[in-house]
């Protein structure tokens, strides 16, 4: 209820989301080197192919975390996100790589302020991750912390919203179980 597109679904709202949404598998997309070189990084597709080449294909029911080193304190020991706001977070693409219906995900988390780009608000269509994401009662979980402690696969996460009555939206309360 969060957002237009997905407004109207059923039991969307925050008391009524089914918990088996707030649980899955955890697929971490690290792409700290590449956001080094870009202020304008976005999260292509040869980016998800990449991954999956390497960690197999991002399975239905999971969480896709974007890693890009923006919660990870610098040399200075600050974390970029408390450096001063860009209106170029890195963030996923307008081609929604890893947040397409066929992928059937829970949701797509970063690390910064937002799963839209900071220039997203001109893409056609606008702010395509989050209208994507809450067409099909995926979340959209940001400013998340500490991905650099989880590998690629093999975490779960859970991230639950409060229970609020008829609520259309809802600070989370992300936790990741990771292996020893």
């Amino acid at each position: 209820m969060h957002w237009i597109s997905g407004k109207d679904l059923p039991d969307n709202a925050t008391d009524t989301i089914a918990p088996k949404r707030f649980i899955g598998p955890a697929c971490v997309i690290d792409v700290t080197m590449a956001v080094e070189h870009s202020d304008d990084f976005l999260l292509m597709p040869e980016h998800v192919e990449a991954w999956e080449r390497s960690h197999g294909r991002i399975p239905a029911g999971a969480w896709v975390l974007l890693r890009t080193g923006w919660s990870t304190p610098d040399g200075g020991g600050v974390p970029q996100c408390r450096r001063g706001w860009t209106a170029h977070p890195r963030a996923f693409t307008r081609t929604r790589a890893a947040s397409s219906p066929d992928r059937d995900v829970l949701g797509v988390g970063v690390e910064t302020v937002g799963t839209d780009a900071g220039q997203a608000g001109g893409f056609d269509p606008r702010l395509p991750t989050i209208t994507s994401c809450t067409a099909r009662a995926s979340s959209v979980p940001a400013s998340l912390c500490n991905l650099d402690k989880l590998p690629a696969t093999g975490s779960v996460v859970i991230a639950a919203p409060l229970k609020l009555v008829n609520g259309s939206g809802s600070p989370l309360r992300v936790l990741a179980i990771a292996p020893a």
